[in-house]
């Protein structure tokens, strides 16, 4: 689908979409097995065989952006694995379930549980694209969750066909430095602009790296999801467009990889993000921090 034609899908389901972007605590998943330490298991509804267009797993899919992508992408039947942080969270993705979504557990400000996230995902199968949406915007784990999450998740995960990484215009003012970084989350280092820097940059790293796969990052813009705020200025519609269509489409224009896209139009990044000596350097700290290496 070309741009024109994801636009206007977007316009017919931008009421609904609003509505349900975040979704009411109801009961828990009547999937849900009983607890068990450490480890937990993806849940879903989906029916084998059901045809679906591509596979897409999204991180942070309880509210805002992620979840309004999961709706487009499932109403276009695709066939969507979501993520929760916890399982207190799973009802904000219980009518996702009931419309064949799979379910997928883990806080990624943990790293133990960023791997099990990964194992998760593995059981189901090789993803088409993964979106990687979820972010805070400070503390501790802020580097963590923005940055070691979406690394470690490209690094143990099947290869996808396509990678989709959610960056900010804010990224422009980051620090194009590594000193003094606490990857662990033990202590807080690092600004949101940082951070966003350094996960614009390893998408285009992933795209050097990695020439059979399309990897992008996505300025979604600042709209009014729970970090951006009810007062944001922009369309919560074009917010999550982009990602859904680098995510399916066979547009010429959404096969390409190494770019910053901004409302499905290439923008230029903060400079380091282009500079291979940077995109090695993070790669290496990333590789030290967590141990694991992008092959």
């Amino acid at each position: 689908m070309d741009r024109r034609k994801f636009l206007a899908t977007g316009a017919e389901l931008g009421p609904a979409l609003i509505a349900g972007s975040l979704l009411p605590a109801a009961s828990v998943l009547a999937q849900t097995p009983p607890d068990r330490p450490g480890k937990e298991s993806p849940m879903s509804n989906a029916q084998p065989g059901a045809g679906r267009k591509a596979r897409v797993f999204i991180t942070g899919s309880a509210e805002g952006l992620g979840h309004a992508a999961a709706e487009t992408l499932l109403s276009q039947g695709h066939d969507v694995v979501v993520h929760v942080r916890s399982r207190a969270r799973m009802p904000a993705v219980q009518e996702l379930v009931d419309r064949g979504a799979t379910a997928t557990i883990g806080d990624l400000g943990d790293v133990a549980q960023i791997r099990d996230l990964a194992s998760q995902v593995n059981a189901l199968g090789r993803m088409d694209a993964v979106i990687h949406n979820a972010g805070v915007i400070s503390g501790p784990s802020l580097l963590v969750v923005n940055v070691v999450a979406p690394y470690l998740l490209t690094a143990l995960i099947q290869r996808p066909q396509r990678l989709i990484y959610l960056s900010s215009s804010m990224h422009k003012s980051g620090k194009a430095s590594l000193s003094g970084m606490d990857w662990t989350g033990h202590t807080s280092t690092g600004s949101y602009s940082d951070s966003k820097l350094f996960v614009t940059t390893l998408a285009v790293a992933v795209a050097r790296l990695w020439p059979d796969v399309y990897s992008n990052a996505v300025d979604p813009g600042w709209v009014p999801t729970r970090m951006g705020g009810p007062s944001a200025p922009d369309d919560l519609r074009l917010g999550h467009l982009t990602q859904e269509w680098l995510a399916t489409s066979n547009d010429p224009e959404a096969l390409t990889s190494g770019g910053y896209w901004h409302h499905q139009r290439r923008q230029d990044p903060h400079p380091a993000v282009n500079d291979i000596r940077f995109q090695d350097r993070l790669l290496a700290e990333l590789a030290r921090a967590t141990g694991t290496k992008l092959a």
